[in-house]
């Protein structure tokens, strides 16, 4: 099948597929013009890339364990591929510290919006307007920490 087959059965661009074979994962032979002949079993290929792409796996790692992947509808490793296995396991911890940093980084956004006002509210809303706290000529609320100062 031509490129644009492959791209309208896997909904990649044609750009992007040139790009898979670019950085070896898509091998497609070539025909005497030149046009690129890629094989049905592309197309798993193709939905491989993706699915690991989406995990997280870099296009380098991929290129590693992309042709060691053979079923069609499933990510499944045949026996002469050792490697795989090794390689996924580093990946895998790669990606698990990568939440934890990002679990943390959300448990500081977390503790920053629960001191932030809500949405629409007057954080002196509480407060009648005789005992409201004021701002002072440098904006700050009497009586009141201040949590972010404005670098302006």
């Amino acid at each position: 099948m031509r490129i644009g087959d492959l791209a309208h059965q896997t909904g990649v661009s044609k750009r992007l597929l040139r790009y898979y074979e670019e950085q070896g994962l898509l091998r497609p032979d070539r025909l005497g013009n030149g046009y690129r002949e890629y094989a049905e079993a592309d197309v798993a290929t193709v939905h491989h890339i993706r699915a690991m792409l989406a995990a997280g796996l870099s296009t380098a790692v991929i290129a590693k364990l992309v042709h060691c992947v053979r079923d069609k509808d499933e990510l499944r490793v045949p026996a002469g591929c050792p490697t795989f296995i090794a390689e996924v396991r580093r990946e895998r911890t790669r990606i698990t510290e990568a939440i934890g940093q990002l679990e943390s980084s959300r448990h500081l956004l977390d503790a920053v919006l629960d001191t932030a006002p809500r949405d629409g509210e007057d954080p002196g809303e509480d407060s009648s307007p005789e005992t409201a706290p004021t701002k002072s000529p440098v904006g700050r609320v009497p009586g009141h920490q201040r949590v972010c100062q404005d670098p302006r």
